[in-house]
């Protein structure tokens, strides 16, 4: 099953409401987005060039500290960096660390890869290809660096997909991947939208040694990042003023969720800062009660208690959410 959230369509198919009256929180995007840019006329009127690319991709390395062993491509998304890790090697046996963001088994499932889903770090040792999300979507488990670089000599490839590792800039295997730490057998995926709250920019990237990089880039084509979503994430990435303050921002967000679902009932299992994991007694019920108020959340198909949300963003968003959460007019 490839569920996920930001399927709002299903939401007002069943609950009705026009696309402007809802807030979606069923995704892990970031609701307070950084501003765009000026947009320059070329980027609408040319094809990106290579050192437009590379531009991009020089911005992201040093915003994310990564280590000069390695060689970096900017992609649709990390959507789309995902679906190039099944083309990586033959297909074998693959190994994912779950329960995760369920795109990296239907991917490698459906380009022959044997996956199996494993519940603690160390089971990944021995498999062809392994999976870890780290920080984790959505639990929020998170693996030290060193504990990450460990697994990698265990493996014949592992992909650690950062996707929300913005918000753990620390967590991040970037800065600390040398040939000496097994560069060449590591692959780290990095989402742009997410923390940026530009998700429909479609921006993501690779990082690992230069022959994988190589690799990649013949599967991605000659153009994979339009110019609008190259000058947009130069200037974001480039904006660690606004990553310092956004981080604090969302950091104080998740407490304050936290608090109101403490209030209704709810347990809190964990998270980031950009979306947290509650367990309720009911989670269809009190996904539906949201969404009476044209509030959308994230249901998990293998735990009936289990429900995500990301955060509001704008104070009306937060008073919105406050009222549907005390909302027990019908269960």
């Amino acid at each position: 099953m490839r569920d996920h959230g930001g399927d709002l369509d299903a939401a007002m198919a069943q609950f009705g409401g026009p696309e402007a009256d809802w807030i979606d929180l069923s995704t892990g995007i970031n609701r307070r987005p950084r501003p765009l840019p000026a947009i320059p006329d070329h980027a609408w009127r040319r094809l990106p060039t290579r050192a437009d690319q590379d531009g991009l991709v020089a911005t992201a390395a040093r915003a994310w500290c990564a280590a000069p062993d390695l060689a970096g491509i900017a992609l649709a998304g990390a959507q789309a960096a995902i679906q190039c890790m099944p083309h990586l090697a033959p297909a074998g046996e693959a190994r994912v660390l779950g329960p995760t963001y369920n795109e990296h088994a239907a991917t490698l499932r459906a380009q022959g890869w044997s996956v199996t889903g494993v519940s603690r770090p160390e089971d990944l040792a021995g498999a062809g290809l392994a999976v870890l999300v780290n920080p984790n979507n959505p639990d929020g488990r998170r693996l030290a660096p060193g504990a990450v670089l460990a697994l990698a000599r265990r493996v014949g490839m592992l992909v650690v997909d950062e996707s929300f590792g913005d918000v753990a800039p620390r967590l991040s295997v970037l800065p600390r991947l040398t040939a000496e730490a097994g560069a060449g057998r590591v692959v780290v995926l990095r989402s742009f939208g997410k923390f940026w709250g530009l998700a429909g920019l479609r921006l993501g990237f690779a990082f690992a040694a230069p022959p994988v990089i190589e690799r990649i880039r013949a599967l991605a084509g000659p153009w994979p990042v339009p110019g609008p979503a190259i000058a947009a994430g130069m200037a974001a990435l480039a904006d660690h003023p606004w990553a310092e303050a956004m981080r604090a921002t969302l950091a104080a967000d998740a407490l304050r969720a936290d608090a109101l679902a403490l209030a209704a009932g709810w347990r809190v299992l964990g998270g980031t800062s950009l979306f947290r994991l509650y367990a309720t007694p009911d989670a269809a019920a009190a996904r539906a009660r949201l969404a009476r108020h044209h509030i959308w959340s994230r249901l998990f198909p293998h735990d009936p208690h289990w429900l995500r949300l990301g955060l509001p963003g704008p104070e009306a968003e937060w008073q919105r959410l406050r009222a549907a959460m005390a909302d027990d007019s019908r269960p």
